[in-house]
Order: C-alpha cells, then structure tokens, then sequence
C-alpha cells in the first residue's frame, strides 16, 4: 500500500508539501496539486481518513515557540501573540527553547502531545526535518523555513536601506554594522537582509562600511558590551552605526558614553525594532519600527483561518518605518 512518503518521492516533492495539498494549508500553486493528484491516482494512494479525522481533533490552545523570555522583543512578540490569541477564543502555551536544538525538538514533541490547534514559531530553527509532517499548521514570526504553513515577517532588507541613507543623509562618512549571527547550526534567517539592505546601500552610495558580526548572546550584557565597545575602540573613524537590533543600539550608546564620544555631534546611531528601551536611552535612539502588532495579529489570524478550512497565503511580508529620535 502506497504510504504519504511514496507520493512525495513519486511527485519529486517534499512530504511536507504533499501534507499541505491534502489538508489544503498554505499557498500551493495550481499545478503543484494537479501533480500530487495524479500521483496519488497512479499509487491508489488512499489517505487514512481516520487518522486524519482523528489528527483534526484539535484543542484552542495555540502553541508559542520563542528563543527566549527576558529579551525586549520577544517579550514584546509575546504580549501581543497572547492578546490576539485570547480574543479569538484560544489559550496559549509558551515554550523557550533557550536556543538549544535539542530544547526545540521537545517544544515541537510537546505541541504535538498537545494537539495543540497551530504554532507560532520564533525561535532559532536548527534543523527542519522535525517541522515536516506535522499535523497542526505552523506559523513562523521572522524565521524562514520551507515546512512552514505561513511565514511572516517584516521587510528587514528596506529596514537596512532605510537606516543606512539616514545615516549618509546625515553626513556620516564611514558607517559600521554591528549584528549577530545564529549560533551554531542554526539556518539563516529574515533579519540577516539588514546586513544585506545596509551592505547594498553603502555601495550604492559609494561611502567606506564595516561589518561586524559576532554569535555572542545580546542578552549577555557584559560580554556583548566588550564586543561592541572593542570595535569602536579599533575604528575611532567611524562616525555612525547601524545595529541590527535595539538593545545592540543602547550598547553602542553606552560605549560611545564611556569612550566620549558625542551621540550625536560625532557619532549616530540607528537601531532595529523599536522596542521601549529605545524610548528610554539617553538621548532617545533613533530606530526602525518593526509592526510586532500586525504580525502578531496575522499569526493567529492566520492559525484561525486554517481552522475555518480556509487557505492562508504561504509568506507575508509587512514594511518597516523609521522612527527618528536623538541618537541621529
């Protein structure tokens, strides 16, 4: 007997994406299911319609993956994902996977003993073969995997574009990225176009650029301090700086405070997210607003929609502002 897989292999097709026909989640072009149709018609492919009838016998409980509690952002994401949640009838259960591979592999386990109704996925993504086959849709904030039902994201390269003319704008003339990488195996992600967006723009413009990067964690105050504070130690010409998040803004900021240097007579800074702390710093950092709201809101709307037997569109991207205040 034909199994799920043998359509897969049959349709040169990941299993994932044959699941996705069959339960008729997420974009799925035309011909794409015309393919897995005729496979299935050739193998007399039957699907388990118990299996299936048992596997839709879901909870309200959303499942919420994060990397992490106690950064700014993800605190942010979390309060806004529970609040959509909760006015559409849904509990939620958070899981941190501490940005352990092994740590994310329980959480998803754990949604699965849970049969839980969908998952918002924000944490590192190591490997994908644990998100193929799954039987609850599952969403993912600022993450890119092809397992996916639904990506959503912000537009991280024009947040990189926009950042990067401010500062030429504003007469810096050599500019310098300070970011991170995903530790370990973890894939690339969204937020890595800010390099690119920043990268793109200084060429474009023909102005001197560094990039430095470290997998360090930011939420390891001290040592990502060193980090930041070292770079600008080495390269006294630098007289702006992007970073690709808030809270490595506010480190800049409080390096270029203990180096004395002039935030910003001499220095500027632009920071990524917009979260409180940017409202906080003194002066005030100049940042790109990431609309954690609406992303918010399209996650669960789009776990709700999927539970309604409705098609959700595969990736949503929505666009960034700058969000200007006294570090530029």
């Amino acid at each position: 007997m034909a199994t799920l897989k043998d359509v897969a292999k049959a349709s040169g097709l990941t299993v994932g994406t044959v699941s996705r026909v069959l339960n008729n989640r997420g974009y799925i072009s035309d011909k794409t299911r015309e393919k897995v149709y005729q496979v299935m018609k050739e193998l007399n492919y039957q699907p388990n319609e118990m299996a299936r009838s048992l596997s839709k016998q879901k909870n309200n409980t959303i499942g919420i993956i994060l990397p992490q509690i106690e950064h700014p952002y993800f605190a942010k994401v979390l309060g806004r994902l529970e609040k959509e949640a909760s006015k559409r009838g849904y509990r939620t259960t958070v899981f941190v996977s501490k940005n352990k591979e092994e740590r994310e592999e329980e959480c998803i386990e754990m949604c699965k003993s849970a049969r839980v109704a969908g998952v918002v996925l924000c944490s590192g993504c190591f490997g994908t073969e644990k998100f193929t086959g799954l039987d609850f849709p599952l969403i993912t904030l600022e993450r890119s995997i092809d397992q996916a039902t639904s990506g959503i994201e912000c537009d991280n390269y024009q947040g990189g574009v926009v950042a990067t003319e401010l500062l030429i704008e504003k007469g810096c003339k050599k500019l310098m990225y300070i970011g991170g990488r995903s530790a370990g195996d973890s894939i690339a992600m969204p937020g890595d176009y800010r390099e690119v967006g920043f990268k793109d723009t200084c060429e474009k413009y023909h102005v001197e650029h560094m990039v430095m990067v470290t997998d360090k964690e930011q939420f390891d105050t001290l040592e990502y301090y060193s980090f930041v504070r070292n770079k600008l130690e080495k390269n006294p010409d630098v007289d702006g700086v992007f970073a690709s998040s808030d809270i490595i803004g506010a480190y800049v900021l409080q390096a270029c405070r203990d180096l004395s240097i002039s935030v910003p007579q001499n220095m500027k800074i632009v920071g990524f997210d917009d979260v409180n702390i940017a409202q906080f710093t003194t002066p005030g950092l100049t940042t790109i607003h990431q609309p954690v709201e609406q992303m918010a809101e399209q996650a669960i709307s789009d776990i709700a929609m999927i539970d309604a037997g409705k098609v959700v569109p595969s990736r949503t991207v929505f666009p960034v502002t700058l969000v200007e205040r006294g570090t530029t």
